[in-house]
């Protein structure tokens, strides 16, 4: 078995009312209709996919899964079993204890409440309790400044950026500003999310 894949196995998660399961061919309509609600793959510095693009994008986080390098989840809600949006672990490295959190979009109409609050708690919290990471890494578009404030409140510290790195979905070239947290710092980080998310009416975890 690839070292990575024994690193970071397929689990659900579950808190607050979101589920997390491993992203399957099966979320495919919910997933094309996550991303209508806001028509979301309009947004020049994100991943998200078009509708026609919906199947593609599942099989290539497949195709990342099997190769080792993410684990792609759907976000979903619990009483109705909605698809929210996506979220995945990435770039993952088993002799460095280190995993990414990114490709993360949420449907418009659950922006701004506590489903990324109690994602992030769900998979960070993974990350450092059972994975028992030394350190969990973001990137973001230098223009998308919505992320790096939001990759910010978590409480990760920026690195850096990777100037001329990645390309955007219009061709264009983007530098990406790179962000992590380190296991010493996650459990001031988790006091901080839970009261964030307790403000959201989200209840504990």
């Amino acid at each position: 078995m690839d070292t990575s894949t024994a690193f970071v196995h397929p689990t659900v998660l579950n808190a607050g009312g979101v589920r997390l399961e491993p992203l399957a061919l099966s979320h495919e309509d919910g997933l094309r209709a996550a991303a209508a609600d806001g028509q979301l793959w309009t947004i020049r510095v994100t991943s998200v996919p078009e509708p026609r693009e919906t199947r593609a994008y599942i099989e290539t986080a497949l195709r990342m899964h099997g190769e080792g390098t993410r684990l792609a989840f759907a976000v979903i809600d619990d009483a109705s079993g909605t698809v929210l949006g996506s979220t995945s672990y990435h770039d993952i490295v088993p002799a460095l204890r280190r995993v990414e959190i990114g490709y993360t979009w949420y449907r418009r109409s659950v922006q701004r409440t506590h489903v990324n609050t109690t994602c992030k708690l769900l998979m960070m919290g993974h990350a450092f309790d059972a994975l028992g990471c030394a350190v969990v890494g973001w990137r973001t578009d230098n223009y998308n400044f919505a992320s790096q404030r939001a990759i910010e409140r978590l409480g990760a510290r920026r690195d850096g950026v990777i100037r001329h790195h990645a390309l955007r979905r219009d061709g264009t070239v983007r530098d990406t500003v790179m962000y992590s947290m380190t296991a010493g710092e996650w459990p001031e980080a988790r006091a901080q999310l839970l009261y964030l998310r307790a403000r959201h009416g989200a209840g504990p975890t």
